[in-house]
């Protein structure tokens, strides 16, 4: 059979999409609205930086540790955790009155959401057809990207009517990742002849060496997450939201043809042009200033670039990589995410405090460019294995 023919739509392909969209929605509403909530509690600008940083450090620290841990106890059990903590967390948001307690709980946050990012890529991984790898992680992917062009309007309205009530909402998206995530099938056994007994190693390193590619371009995408709307603010624009909206309507438009297109092609083929989309977004941020048309035109690049990049990578790595280690896999790949995420949320709040948002974006936009020549770098730390693709 032809492997782009390979079944790919299956009903527990589409529980995972339903369970991812209620996971990112449910963030989605809280990353750009937490920075304000920091502000109205006394923070600066830099302190609205550090909720972010402070989430994604936590998730980047302990993804190795949680995603390992998750090969080992198996993904449904680590999944129905995780869910069930992040609902209690969301509740505790609604009561805190000191920014600084919020930025703690935002550190333990960060340590169940690796939990659950590391399992539910793992466990849909295992249900892909591998010849369809690339195509399936972008259609699953658009369950997030979906969250992610309307988690911050829903967000921002949730938000004027009070910061309780937009944490209620959060409650009971997670109540439902929970109910979600016990009706989940067992997952299928991963391991290859073997392949049990190497299961030793915690951490894989040469996916983390490789990972710094996503360390570099998801910078950028710290930026922007957390300062994209006060950008807006500050220049006037309105909606605020309209960026983070726009860069998800963008990967919509764009990702599942670019994933299907990138297995009949080669993944390398199309992640570098991915790189360069970013890049050159973020550039025409710089370039056009925050009025409302180049922040427009600004998401509607990087979209394209960002949200097929993921995917891609993705498919590449799991090509290069034991079925019985993708839950440490993806750890190392989501600390290696989580770190470039948390870095341009705190970094980039630091220069625009300093500089300005031009300035801010621009570092974004230089850091990169550089994603590209460190691909080509580091690429031959994780050689092929028999079937995989460039």
């Amino acid at each position: 059979m032809d492997a782009t023919r390979e079944r790919l739509f299956t009903p527990r392909f589409f529980l995972m999409c339903a369970f991812s969209f209620a996971v990112f929605f449910s963030a989605f509403q809280l990353f750009p609205t937490a920075p304000f909530r920091v502000r109205e509690l006394g923070g600066s600008t830099f302190a609205a930086g550090l909720f972010l940083a402070f989430l994604t450090f936590a998730s980047a620290v302990s993804a190795p540790f949680t995603g390992a841990l998750a090969d080992r106890v198996g993904l449904r059990r680590t999944l129905r955790v995780g869910a069930a903590a992040l609902t209690a967390l969301s509740a505790g948001y609604a009561v805190l009155p000191d920014y600084r307690l919020l930025l703690a709980l935002t550190a333990l946050t960060g340590l169940f959401w690796s939990s659950v990012l590391t399992a539910s890529a793992a466990y849909m991984t295992g249900i892909l057809p591998p010849g369809r790898r690339a195509e399936g992680i972008a259609y699953w992917g658009l369950a997030s990207v979906l969250a992610l062009a309307a988690g911050p309007t829903v967000g921002f309205w949730l938000y004027q009517f009070g910061w309780g009530v937009l944490c209620a909402a959060m409650v009971l998206l997670n109540l439902a990742v929970t109910g979600i995530a016990w009706r989940l099938p067992k997952e299928r056994p991963q391991a290859e002849p073997g392949e049990r007994a190497r299961k030793g190693a915690l951490i894989e390193w040469r996916v983390l060496v490789l990972s710094g590619t996503l360390l570099l371009y998801s910078y950028a995408y710290g930026a922007i997450t957390s300062f994209a709307a006060m950008y807006a603010e500050a220049s006037g624009s309105a909606p605020r939201g309209i960026y983070l909206t726009v860069v998800g309507l963008a990967i919509i438009a764009t990702r599942p043809f670019l994933g299907r297109f990138a297995d009949r092609i080669g993944h390398i083929r199309l992640l570098i042009p991915c790189l360069a989309l970013i890049s050159a977004g973020l550039l025409v941020l710089v370039v056009g200033g925050g009025s409302r048309a180049s922040q427009v035109m600004s998401a509607m690049i990087f979209g394209t670039g960002y949200g097929t990049a993921y995917p891609v990578y993705a498919a590449y790595l799991l090509d290069r990589v034991s079925p019985a280690r993708r839950g440490a896999a993806f750890g190392a790949l989501i600390a290696a995410f989580d770190t470039g995420i948390g870095l341009g949320s705190l970094v980039t709040g630091w220069v625009i405090g300093v500089a300005g948002y031009r300035a801010g974006f621009g570092a974004a936009a230089a850091l990169s460019a550089l994603a590209i020549p460190y691909f080509f770098a580091v690429r031959r730390v994780l050689p092929d294995r028999d079937g995989s693709q460039a």
